[in-house]
């Protein structure tokens, strides 16, 4: 492990940016109204020719909210924050730019790529090794690469500027709350351990339905489709979480590792008509509100034949998981926003003659934000004690009190890689995922259709029961 230090400065690269406004910043001012970004300094730096009054501005909308709720002490670190702030205009590409910046700022500093992933690739490319200060962190959003050859070569250009450990290749949608939570319900009961395998599970599903449409990101979602934006990332990653055998300890390196050896046994098995299914949303609904059909969006072009739903089924081959199929599906403009995770145990071998009711097989059910859990269990029926009936026993798990991004900064700031995605890993993902979309290019798969706010297409499980 090379020696981590504690960052001093936070340089934002595509500060004048909408992921910027609406996610980095207010996620920054929580974690530093709560006292955990003590001394840190702010700078941004964008394409755009602002002034320093039009950024100080940006900063300030962004963080009234923490601010509003903040006691005496957070208000203050979020006022030094702002005073200190500055910007600067930058074309992050052009040799000679970054470094220069770079050299100025008091460090150790963590440069955020606030960037599209092809402009990311270039900065990082311009950037020779010695002039990245020691210490310095490189903070990667996903999209990490398009593909396993991209994402290894990113790699490469990455690890030629700093350790391994000191590039963290954010998932902002595995908070720390919700890894801890999902490992501490596995790894802290000895009830379920033992029938967490192939032996007592007959399946799990990792679902991510959003009741959102494209709100204005046509120009990112239309070249990315729902597999590549949410399960090659995201949903691999808790996948592997419910997977992974028991580590020693929740170091990133123990944890990691697990993680690594998880996706390195998974693959989607052919063919991939019978394996994995797609779709996209027509006009329709959403909550009373009217939503175009997504061909005809915006900034979208329909021949591309872009996914808004996709379905995968990933085999995990090694011997606690061998024949259990994991489910993996996400979408957008359904009509019922459900993320979750669900764990469906076999059935009981025998039940006693004499019973009546419905035996139904046990779910365990994992809620993503708010993070929730619900047990389904039978129970003898009130009135007639000899029929079963279905019962939830429901657990909120606790939340953290950071947003999202505010729980990957503070990762960042720390030095703490452990929610980071390891280099290998992000390389396996795509490489899990690649074949599918060979094959739905090649329309092995038919792109199926539903109407925006229902449950997806017509002869689709709601759940993936009938698979």
């Amino acid at each position: 492990m090379t020696s981590q230090s504690t960052v001093r400065t936070l340089l934002i690269l595509g500060a004048s940016g909408d992921l910027t406004g609406r996610l980095l910043l207010p996620g920054l001012a929580r974690l530093a109204a709560t006292g955990r970004a003590a001394g840190l300094r702010l700078v941004g730096a964008g394409s755009d020719p602002w002034t320093p009054e039009q950024w100080r501005e940006r900063v300030h909308e962004s963080f009234a909210a923490a601010s509003a709720s903040a006691g005496p002490e957070g208000k203050e670190a979020l006022q030094s924050l702002e005073k200190e702030t500055v910007y600067h205009q930058l074309d992050v590409t052009a040799d000679g730019a970054l470094a220069a910046l770079l050299a100025a700022l008091d460090g150790p500093t963590a440069v955020y790529f606030a960037l599209p992933p092809r402009i990311s690739q270039l900065a990082c490319e311009v950037l020779q090794p010695e002039q990245v200060p020691a210490g310095t962190r490189l903070v990667m959003e996903k999209p990490f690469g398009s593909s396993e050859e991209s994402a290894r070569s990113l790699n490469q250009t990455l690890v030629r500027l700093v350790p391994e450990d000191h590039i963290h290749r954010v998932d902002h949608f595995l908070g720390k709350a919700t890894v801890l939570n999902i490992l501490g319900l596995r790894f802290a009961n000895n009830f379920l351990e033992p029938v967490w395998d192939r032996h007592h599970v007959e399946k799990v599903e990792i679902i991510f339905d959003e009741d959102l449409a494209l709100e204005g990101r046509a120009r990112y979602y239309d070249n990315a489709g729902a597999l590549r934006d949410m399960i090659q990332s995201h949903l691999l990653q808790i996948m592997a979480l419910m997977a992974i055998e028991p580590p020693a300890t929740i170091g990133e390196r123990d944890l990691r590792d697990a993680i690594s050896t998880v996706l390195r046994a998974s693959s989607v098995p052919l063919p991939h008509s019978g394996s994995t299914r797609r779709a996209r949303y027509t006009a329709g609904a959403v909550g009373g509100k009217e939503v175009p059909d997504y061909a005809q969006e915006e900034g979208v072009d329909g021949g591309r034949g872009t996914e808004t739903l996709a379905e995968i089924r990933v085999n995990i081959d090694n011997w606690r998981w061998k024949g259990v199929p994991f489910i993996l599906r996400s979408g957008k403009a359904l009509g019922v926003k459900r993320k979750e995770a669900v764990v469906t145990f076999r059935p009981v071998p025998h039940l006693p003659q004499g019973f009546t009711g419905v035996d139904a097989p046990n779910q365990l059910r994992i809620g993503f934000g708010p993070d929730t859990l619900a047990f389904d269990i039978d129970v003898n029926g009130p009135g007639n004690i000899f029929s079963l009936g279905r019962v939830t026993l429901d657990a909120e798990l606790s939340a953290s009190e950071l947003l999202p991004y505010g729980e990957v900064l503070e990762g960042v700031l720390a030095g703490d890689p452990l929610l980071s995605v390891r280099g290998d890993t992000a390389e396996e993902c795509w490489r899990i995922v690649e074949p599918v979309l060979r094959a739905w290019q090649q329309d092995e798969v038919p792109l199926e259709e539903y109407d925006a706010g229902s449950a997806g297409p017509a002869g689709w499980p709601g759940s993936a029961a009938g698979h």
